[in-house]
This record gives structure tokens, sequence and C-alpha cells, in this order.
């Protein structure tokens, strides 16, 4: 695990745009398109708001969620709702979406279809997990009805309900995250710092985080 330590948020979000920005042109040199995955929540739409409008071939990059609520689009919930609005737009209006989630009642109704999508993306090109301050990444919690399956299993999307979490989710695999070519995670807060201390010397099954962390690099700035 690589750490880069920031002295604010603001320096830290356009310095991973650029990283990002840089990542998926080497990607697109050597590919016919680029995958991107990314997570929702608050956290990186600053990021999102830089790379946007950044200069690249979007029309060849694929954009992802690395973990998906299972409400429809226009939910105020819905990572895809963030997505469209922050970074699928200015320059990046030309690039492909990847849903993970479908409209049915129940993630497990079209599963299939979703991971059949996801083939062709893989490995991920570029890879941006956050992290919560109880060490789950995407939608990996500790405690979730299929944490082990998640972690250890050979599938690409695992259906995921754990306590505390509204609705049902979908979220990337332990073994898609591993396998991205590029794995970023962004923190702020001194919480988060000291559950990824933390995580560091648990198990993924604690920590969930800790499958992914050996080849990644951690973004933190305590504000």
């Amino acid at each position: 695990m690589e750490l880069k330590e920031y002295p604010d948020a603001e320096m830290m979000m356009m310095d991973i745009a650029d990283m990002l920005a840089s990542e998926l042109r080497a990607a697109l040199a050597g590919h016919d398109h680029a995958s991107l995955a990314v997570p929702g929540g608050s956290t990186p739409g600053p990021i999102f708001d830089s790379l946007c409008a950044t200069h690249l071939d979007w029309s060849r990059v694929h954009v992802m969620l690395t973990d998906e609520r299972w409400v429809p689009e226009d939910h105020e919930r819905s990572n895809t709702r963030l997505v469209r609005q922050r970074l699928l737009t200015d320059r990046a209006a030309e690039a492909k979406y990847i849903p993970l989630y479908l409209p049915a009642d129940q993630p497990e109704d079209r599963l299939a279809e979703i991971e059949e999508s996801l083939k062709p993306e893989l490995p991920l090109s570029v890879l941006v997990l956050g992290m919560g301050s109880d060490m789950h990444t995407a939608s990996i919690f500790p405690g979730a009805d299929r944490l082990e399956d998640a972690l250890t299993g050979d599938d690409l999307v695992v259906p995921m309900r754990a306590p505390g979490a509204p609705e049902p989710r979908v979220t990337l695999s332990a073994k898609v995250l591993r396998d991205a070519m590029s794995t970023h995670i962004v923190i702020t807060g001194s919480e988060k710092r000291e559950a990824l201390e933390r995580a560091r010397t648990l198990k993924p099954q604690e920590a969930p985080v800790a499958a992914v962390l050996r080849d990644a690099v951690v973004h933190w700035a305590e504000s």
C-alpha cells in the first residue's frame, strides 16, 4: 500500500483527477477502450467535477460504479444519479455507462445480465474506491449476508444486504477489485485515517477494505 497525504482535500481531489486522466490516457493508448469504476457518495464529487472537463477520448471510456443501491436511477439515494450529474457531463458526457442496476424488484432478478455486461470491461483499467469508518469498501460490509461470497467467490458482482443498509445493493466482488490495473482509495478525516490503520492489521472478514489494500494508492487529507 502507498499512502499519499495532502495538505487539504481540495488539492487532493484535483491531484487525483489529474492522475485518473493520465491513467485513462495510458490505457487508451494500448486498448480500444478503458474501463473506469468509481464509488458513489459525496466524497468523490469534486474529483468528478474536475475529471469530466479533461481532454481525452471519452467516447472510448466505459464508466461504471463499484456498487449501487437497488433503487431507480432517479431515486435520491441512487449512486447512478450522482455519477450522471457530476461525472457523465461536460466532455465526459461521451463516455459509455455500464449500469449495476436494472429495473426489477430484487438484484437477483437481473444479476446474470449485469454480470454479462461487465465481462468485456475486465480487468478494470482504473478503479477508485472509498472506505467507510466501519472499514467497508464498495458495498462489501462487515456482517453482510454474503460477505464471504464477495471476498472469496468467483462471481463478478454480488447482491448484498447489510445491517444499517436500507435497501439491497449490488457490489463488484473483491476478485474484480483486486484485478484492477490501477487502484485508488480516497478518504478524508481523522476517523477514516484511524480506520485505515486498523484495517492494515485485520483480516478482510473484519475489515473488507483490507482485501484491496496491498496494491492500492490511498489518498488522504484531514479535511
